[in-house]
């Protein structure tokens, strides 16, 4: 079966004081037990803010090392999830499940895309 990573993304400008209710965590809880046991969820987990990252880059023939935070980011990966499903619309019916799990003051987007195998 393919796997896909959800790539999910915040502004973490934007992202609500506090980080997520225990009442969102309680429920993203029951959804990562539901999918565990169904066997679609791989791996999950949130990442540390990008203030915390580091960015390599390789351009030109030169590598650069920058420190956050950065200041042109206006989204950031603010976590992942690995699902195995048997096409990209299951992957992608999980994904909005996992969304829907979120507050309305929440502005979540989550980007499906399948890992290319061998």
């Amino acid at each position: 079966m393919p796997r896909y990573l959800s790539m999910v993304r915040i502004d973490e400008n934007n992202a609500p004081a506090g980080g997520p209710s225990p009442e969102l965590m309680e429920r993203m809880g029951n959804l990562i037990g539901e999918m565990t046991k169904a066997g679609v969820l791989l791996d999950t987990a949130g990442l540390t803010p990008s203030a915390e990252g580091t960015r390599v880059r390789w351009n030109g023939g030169q590598l650069t090392v920058t420190d956050g935070p950065f200041t042109e980011s206006k989204e950031v990966v603010g976590g992942y999830a690995i699902i195995q499903a048997k096409d990209k619309a299951e992957a992608i019916e999980w994904t909005k499940r996992f969304l829907q799990v979120h507050e309305k003051e929440w502005d979540v987007t989550s980007e499906v895309r399948e890992i290319a195998e061998g």
